[in-house]
């Protein structure tokens, strides 16, 4: 299995996909077309899920995105919490800014509906 990368631009965020394990999502995730850039991503995680790594950690830091972007946040770690199934561990680090209660509540709200335990850390400038 590559490594995935895409680089950010305005209005899509950089992504890293490694099969050791590290998988990051990082900047703005404004998408119109959210499936074109989506969609590889789950096809990635769909592969990397069948032989993860003993620990997958997982870096979700955006500073703004859609309910498009959201849906497919939530899909993307619901995927990748049945690394659990096979007895593997999985972190979730969720980054959000100091001051910034949206992307807080944000994860708070997709870690209760995936029932995924998410370490929030507070990013100050």
């Amino acid at each position: 299995m590559l490594l995935y990368k895409k680089k950010k631009s305005r209005s899509s965020p950089e992504v890293s996909l490694d099969p050791a394990g590290f998988i990051k999502i990082k900047g703005r995730s404004i998408l119109e077309n959210c499936a074109g850039f989506y969609d590889p991503i789950v096809e990635w995680l769909n592969r990397y899920v069948e032989e993860p790594a003993e620990l997958t950690c997982v870096d979700i830091d955006l500073e703004y995105f859609n309910s498009a972007t959201a849906k497919y946040i939530i899909t993307i770690l619901q995927r990748l919490s049945t690394v659990a199934f096979k007895d593997k561990k999985i972190r979730v680090n969720w980054y959000y800014e100091d001051g910034d209660e949206d992307i807080l509540e944000r994860g708070e709200y997709i870690s209760s509906v995936l029932e995924l335990e998410f370490n929030y850390i507070m990013v100050t400038d």
